[in-house]
């Protein structure tokens, strides 16, 4: 089963807070990304970019634009509890 985000907080140095469907409430570190996928670095480098996050309407990815997105069950699994 594809876990369902149900909120999130973007917080400072590319980190989210977020929140599933089944309580688990998780810390993602999108740095992380950032400094391996060459797509995410738009993120670092675009002002504003990080901030414009948007929750797809099946609850199941976060994204910025057309070819920077984290699917819900990445953050699900490699997030940290928090």
């Amino acid at each position: 089963m594809i876990p369902r985000i149900k909120s999130y907080q973007l917080l400072p140095n590319f980190q989210m807070l977020v929140s599933f469907d089944d309580g688990r409430r998780v810390r993602y570190d999108v740095a992380d990304d950032i400094k391996t996928l060459p797509a995410f670095r738009d993120l670092e480098t675009e002002q504003g970019l990080f901030e414009n996050a948007q929750l797809d309407i099946s609850r199941t990815c976060i994204y910025w634009n057309d070819r920077i997105d984290l699917p819900s069950d990445v953050i699900y699994e490699y997030g940290i509890a928090a």
